[in-house]
């Protein structure tokens, strides 16, 4: 029986978006400023050549009109390759894999406003007054990493969380896991979940940090309080079938657990990588492995670190060539994005940008699987593979087939 790999290479996009200028993202283009950077302050092109013979360069052409540097090899591609635009509103984590998953996010999300306070007060107060805190610090948008450095001392010395949020729909709450309590946290993050649903708030995330004053550090202990998906996705359908079901990195928090089968927590690109090929050796037949690499998103795009975003690259082409390698007779791999997120754009949010969709399978023969207009497309070619019964939204026609 078949089996399904997916990699969501977080915010790995290749060019704005049909609808990018309604988000304030016209001309943004991941992949192909990086390369860009690379080739002019570094000296030396962008080198991912695994992603190139899967067909990144022409997927990029199809988004962009344009290859860019470092990405023009593969004169015959190995694998399906494409660029998908979501349909989904918004540009956030939960919308792009929810799509990805054969279900586009049926409503509009909530978001705070960039004022300062920005939370209601009358969910403050509740908050305050049913998590027994003395308060919160913050109420603002702000970097993660910024703000937990200039509020962090205080934080400590008052016992009050610093509460934060951004242009995604998200409340984020960072405290120090030694002076406040990792577990108090993750309480505190499941009160917020219950009165932010109301508001259609995509996630509460709890920002666990260790160190001193001036020396701050967010810890691998995250954990996000995600809305449920309203409707079945490739995971639950999949699930629903006794198929099994492995998902690697923070897949089980993005989809609430649901039909996330056995979920496994990796630290970093690399090691979400060494869990996906330790699930290419055990998946049984009929199983579907799902990964997200978050490194990209959190520490290079959101960070604007070109040089740091090309070696994050560079380094997971290096493992999917090992992985590509294990792919077994009807085996399907697809390597896609859930949103972009420039290192060379203003701001520090992500950016409405294309996806590319790059999509293997042991003797399948390499072509354009064209622009496609929904992530859900994805999903759709997945759940086909793997005979599931059930049909999700998306075109699955000229992905795997």
């Amino acid at each position: 029986m078949p089996r399904a790999f997916l990699i969501v290479m977080d915010s790995v996009g290749i060019g704005a978006a049909p609808d990018a200028g309604r988000y304030g993202d016209s001309g943004a283009d991941t992949v192909g400023h990086i390369a860009d950077f690379c080739a002019r302050e570094r000296g030396a092109q962008l080198e991912v050549p695994h992603l190139v013979r899967l067909g990144l360069g022409r997927a990029c052409y199809l988004a962009t009109g344009r290859v860019p540097a470092g990405l023009d090899g593969a004169l015959s591609p190995g694998g399906r390759y494409g660029c998908a635009a979501e349909v989904s509103k918004g540009k956030d984590t939960p919308s792009g894999h929810w799509e990805i998953a054969g279900l586009p996010v049926p409503f509009e999300w909530g978001y705070f406003p960039k004022t300062s306070p920005c939370f209601p007060p009358e969910l403050v107060a509740e908050l305050c007054g049913r998590a027994a805190l003395p308060g919160i610090l913050g109420d603002c948008h702000a970097s993660g990493t910024e703000i937990i450095e200039r509020l962090g001392a205080a934080h400590m010395s008052s016992g009050k969380p610093i509460c934060y949020t951004s242009a995604d729909s998200v409340f984020q709450i960072a405290a120090h896991e030694e002076a406040f309590g990792l577990e108090r946290l993750y309480d505190i993050c499941a009160v917020a979940r219950e009165l932010t649903r109301p508001l259609m708030v995509g996630r509460v995330i709890a920002r666990p940090f260790i160190g001193e004053p001036g020396r701050f550090e967010r810890t691998p202990r995250r954990r996000d309080f995600a809305i449920a998906p309203p409707a079945p996705t490739l995971l639950s359908l999949a699930s629903r079938e006794g198929r099994q079901v492995i998902s690697i990195g923070k897949i089980g928090d993005i989809f609430a657990h649901e039909g996330t089968g056995r979920e496994v927590k990796a630290t970093g690109n690399s090691a979400l990588m060494e869990a996906t090929a330790k699930a290419v050796a055990e998946l049984a037949d009929g199983g579907l492995a799902f990964t997200n690499l978050i490194d990209f998103d959190s520490l290079y795009g959101h960070r604007r670190d070109p040089p740091g975003y090309a070696r994050a690259l560079e380094a997971f082409d290096a493992q999917l060539g090992q992985l590509l390698g294990q792919l077994q007779s009807g085996d399907a791999l697809i390597v896609t994005a859930d949103h972009g997120c420039d290192p060379t754009w203003a701001g520090t949010d992500h950016t409405r940008e294309w996806v590319p969709v790059l999509a293997v399978s042991p003797g399948t023969s390499g072509a354009s699987m064209g622009r496609r207009t929904s992530f859900a497309d994805v999903g759709a070619a997945c759940a086909a593979h793997l005979r599931l019964p059930e049909v999700l939204s998306g075109q699955p026609a000229g992905m795997l087939d």
